[in-house]
Order: C-alpha cells, then sequence, then structure tokens
C-alpha cells in the first residue's frame, strides 16, 4: 500500500543555508524565504558561517509582509555563528546579534579545534571552547547573554569530549535551550552511545540533518543513522532539521519532504515526525502557534 504523502504546513527548520555566502548556495534568502511559504512552513532559521543572518531575516520578514500582507505566518530568524570572522567567543557580538533578534548562538564551526583537526588544516588560529578541561571564560558571558533573551546555544562543530563539557557548564549556567548540533556528521563525530548519555545527563536536544559533507563535493545520506537515533535516544529529543542549502542535495523544502517521508515509511508515527519538525523547534525559539 502506498503511504500518503506527509505534509509540510507548520514546520519548521533550524539549521537552513542562503545565500550571500562565501560558498555559492541553492536559494538566497528571498528565494528561501518564498519555498518556506509555498510549502506552508512556520519558519526557518538562517545560517552562516561568516557571522550574523539577523538583519537579513529581518529583511525578510519585511519583505513577506510588504509582498504577501497577512496572508501567511512565516518567519524567518537570524542567529550568530562564533568563528573566527566575529572575533571567536565574542560577547560584544552575541550581545548585539540578539539585541538585533538572533535566535541561535553557534558556537564556532569552520573556526573550531575539532573542524580544523579532522580536515586536517592548520589549527594556530581556532577559536577554543575548552581550555585545561574547562570552557573558557568568556563563553560565560556567552551563556548569561543567552540565558537573558531566552535564545538557543548550538555545539555547531565541537567535538563530542569539549561538547560534554560546554553543555554541562551551560546547564550549571541557567541555559535552557541546547541543541547538539548534527551529531551524525563525521566532523563531530559523536558515537551512538554518547548521544543517549548526553540526552540522559543534560535532556538536550539532537539536532539530526539530511545528509553529511564527506568532502570533495560529496554528501551522504543519513536517513539510516537518523532513524538509529531517534530509537536510541526517543523522539522527544531529536530535532529534525535538513542544514540544507548545498548545490549538491536537493533543495531545502525537497530535502525535508524525502527526511520526513522516510521517517513515516520506515515507523515513525506521523505525530512524532510532528513533534520533531515543530513542537521541539517552537518550543527553542519561543513561538505559540
Amino acid at each position: 500500500m502506498k503511504m500518503s504523502e506527509i505534509s509540510m504546513k507548520g514546520v519548521i527548520d533550524m539549521h537552513v543555508h542562503s545565500n550571500p555566502d562565501i560558498r555559492k548556495r541553492a536559494y538566497d534568502d528571498i528565494e528561501l524565504m518564498e519555498a518556506g511559504i509555498r510549502v506552508g512552513a512556520r519558519a526557518i532559521v538562517i545560517k552562516t558561517h561568516q557571522g550574523t543572518t539577523q538583519d537579513r531575516a529581518y529583511l525578510c520578514n519585511r519583505h513577506n509582509k510588504i509582498v504577501h500582507g497577512d496572508t501567511n505566518n512565516f518567519t524567518m530568524f537570524g542567529s550568530i555563528t562564533l568563528n573566527r570572522q566575529v572575533g571567536g567567543i565574542n560577547p560584544k557580538a552575541v550581545d548585539s546579534a540578539l539585541q538585533l533578534g538572533a535566535r541561535v548562538v553557534w558556537l564556532p564551526t569552520q573556526s573550531a579545534r575539532n573542524h580544523l583537526v579532522k580536515n586536517q588544516k592548520d589549527t594556530a588560529d581556532c577559536v577554543e571552547v575548552v581550555r585545561d578541561g574547562k570552557i573558557v571564560p568568556e563563553l560565560n558571558s556567552v551563556f548569561q547573554l543567552i540565558k537573558e533573551h531566552n535564545a538557543v546555544l548550538g555545539t555547531a562543530h565541537i567535538s563530542p569530549k569539549e561538547a560534554f563539557i560546554v553543555v554541562e557548564a551551560a546547564r550549571k549556567a541557567g541555559l535552557k535551550n541546547i541543541v547538539v548540533t548534527h551529531p551524525e556528521w563525521w566532523v563531530v563525530g559523536m558515537s551512538l552511545e554518547d548521544q543517549v548519555k548526553i540526552v540522559e545527563d543534560y535532556d538536550v536536544i539532537l539536532e539530526h540533518c539530511f545528509a553529511q559533507n564527506m568532502g570533495g563535493g560529496t554528501y551522504m545520506s543519513n536517513m539510516e543513522l537518523n532513524l538509529e537515533a531517534i530509537k536510541a535516544c526517543g523522539y522527544k529529543n531529536v530535532m529534525v532539521d535538513t542544514d540544507g542549502g548545498q548545490t549538491e542535495n536537493p533543495n531545502w523544502e525537497i530535502a525535508l519532504q524525502q527526511y520526513m517521508q522516510y521517517l513515516v515509511n520506515h515507523g515513525v508515527p506521523e505525530e512524532q515526525v510532528y513533534y520533531m519538525t515543530r513542537t521541539i523547534p517552537m518550543k527553542l525559539l519561543g513561538l505559540d502557534k
């Protein structure tokens, strides 16, 4: 019997890349917004490795209002990524971003020591998050800002060992919204056992994404790994995102549709897929409808 096509109505993706970017993306911000509106999505968080996107999100939302009026409830959200471009773990940059409306603060991605080590690159200019087994002092200030704004902390490309140290410190600092970013990606490389442990110990959200970059412009599907993680860690602690926008992968909305359909076709109840694509991100973003 053919499975019915799962609805995209109300979905939220908290991890999508778009142009302008140093690396060419499939959609620019406006095209991504229009795709979201077209499929009935509730929200998208746009991310860049180069710094901040909350100003771009603001312009998308103004454009939406001017062009579409009140015909949809789609919202674009911005974020900041703490790479070398913004001065690394820089509380001043985080403060400005959050005041301007950013909802997600990502730790370093391409500037993370772990990212550089895994890609066999020089670590001389890396952005450290942990030193001598403890978080760097600047992170305490960043945590307080995230807490004040009820924003989201994403662990980005740091190592599993660093993630446990950071998450513990973040919880002690009172952060409510903590997301472990694509733990299945080989660069992060968090084992399933560690994923179960970090959920059990700290009740974090694991973000599992559509596909992973294997280098050289090739991508590998994460669907099988993600299905295993949902079963092992529990759907209430797994958020379904795409990390989409690459020209090598299907367009954002196609990737998310395929991902959700795969889960349903492999025995994940639709109400659980709904929870992972709507309920969790709505809570993280502070949306009530």
